[in-house]
């Protein structure tokens, strides 16, 4: 059903769609915080044993990964992509950037952070041990989803390359056939370094641009 559904606008067309662009873009953003919270009732519900040092560290790397997710998303990624949106000439293309930005880019973001919960979840079980293969690929890869999914919704959106974020999610797919070898709270912790590398090179890489997305005219939608 859920692919039926997904599937039906590419088949059907989008011609008969009617958007508000700011809100259908807003109810997509809750989607995401509304996922992100998930995850963290994933680090209590994680919990097998009593808390020590060690469960503590991990709560905190767990909630800073929940963070970064959210920073990653609404720092600029939602922004561009709403003024996209609105900005788009209304009817056929305005709704076809609302199909393929929205209502299907999504989908592998919501799915990268359920992998990533799974993982968290596992890892608070199991912090001073290493994580089983399939937990383990659900932390890496799930937080390679994530990002690759953001790549793909910037390009859709503006046409240009998140390089960094290509590069970020390159790093933790190539660390999956070592990710079951680590001890769960070093490979979390692993997890939240990239993520926290990531955010800082684009908050000084890209300050300016960042400066002047927030200052300017929605009807600029060619900004980073």
């Amino acid at each position: 059903a859920i692919l039926l559904d997904m599937a039906g606008p590419s088949f059907f067309g989008v011609e008969g769609w009617k958007l508000a662009p700011g809100h259908f873009a807003e109810r997509h953003g809750l989607i995401i915080i509304i996922a992100l919270g998930e995850s963290i009732v994933a680090i209590g519900a994680g919990v097998e044993i009593g808390v020590d040092a060690g469960v503590v560290v991990a709560a905190v790397l767990g909630v800073a990964v929940a963070a970064g997710l959210w920073w990653l998303y609404f720092d600029y990624v939602a922004i561009v992509a709403e003024r996209r949106l609105e900005n788009a000439e209304a009817g056929r293309e305005q709704n076809a950037v609302a199909r393929d930005s929205f209502s299907y880019l999504h989908f592998p973001m919501v799915a990268g952070i359920v992998l990533i919960a799974l993982g968290m979840k596992k890892t608070l079980g199991h912090v001073d041990d290493p994580l089983k293969a399939v937990p383990a690929v659900a932390l890496l890869g799930g937080t390679a989803l994530y990002l690759l999914a953001h790549v793909a919704f910037r390009w859709r959106n503006i046409h240009r390359l998140s390089r960094q974020r290509v590069v970020a999610a390159v790093a933790l797919l190539a660390l999956i056939p070592v990710g079951s070898e680590l001890d769960a709270l070093l490979l979390l912790a692993v997890v939240t370094a990239v993520l926290i590398a990531l955010i800082v090179y684009e908050v000084v890489r890209f300050a300016e641009l960042r400066d002047r997305l927030r200052h300017q005219v929605a009807g600029h939608p060619a900004a980073d």
